[in-house]
């Protein structure tokens, strides 16, 4: 039986993850040959802190050092990119009606990619802390941050689910034993086309028929 919830954030909670996608491109405008490459890499990783994203930009493309001076500076330009953005970015659908309607039933936790402070201020100011026991970011991985999850309030992983829409958040979820579902806003964009995850949802509506499956005994 599920009894508690881990939710990505973009892209999960708030359809965010284009505003991220064009600040990466704006961050690293001054490099055009790589931007096609630097908007890959995100994409392809959407549940990876943006810290280790620029780890790989700057080794792997533009072959240079990444001193932890310029590491704060693109984070400090990133989030001025992002922030007021993403306060404004309208929620995935059904998801505020979701958790307004089952915060009371589950115990509900944000782990998000996003920097620690940077996603408590956003869920802060989007008025949504009421419903999360906790919220979670970067620079942890999403193996790490769960594993956080569980450890700090003495979860059982079968009792776990975790709701995500990239890589990273499913080998978080299974690398510590707990049942994950992919959010998949449309069949261009399926990061989960190769795994064998029996449950996708299009939205957070599609979520809640999936808990009341669950909660009638069908396995995930």
């Amino acid at each position: 039986m599920i009894k508690t919830i881990l939710f990505d954030f973009d892209g999960v909670i708030l359809e965010s993850m284009d505003i991220k996608t064009k600040a990466f491109a704006d961050l690293f405008s001054d490099y055009p040959q790589y931007v096609d490459q630097i908007v890959k890499l995100h994409i392809d990783n959407g549940g990876m802190s943006r810290f280790e994203k620029f780890k790989i930009i700057y080794n792997d493309m533009l072959k240079k050092p990444l001193s932890q001076e310029e590491m704060e500076l693109l984070n400090n330009k990133f989030s001025g990119y992002v922030y007021q953005s993403v306060l404004d970015c309208p929620f995935v659908e059904g998801a505020y009606e979701l958790l307004n309607k089952y915060h009371k039933h589950y115990l509900f936790f944000v782990v998000s990619g996003t920097p620690q402070e940077e996603i408590k201020s956003i869920v802060k100011e989007r008025e949504l802390s009421g419903f999360f026991v906790d919220v979670f970011g970067s620079p942890e991985d999403k193996t790490t941050l769960v594993a956080k999850v569980l450890r700090d309030y003495k979860l059982r992983p079968e009792e776990v689910l975790f709701i995500g829409d990239a890589i990273n958040d499913y080998e978080g979820a299974k690398n510590n034993r707990v049942e994950f579902i992919g959010r998949v806003r449309d069949k261009t964009t399926n990061p989960f086309i190769k795994l064998k995850i029996k449950r996708i949802i299009k939205n957070l509506f599609d979520l809640e028929q999936h808990l009341k499956e669950i909660s009638n005994g069908e396995k995930i």
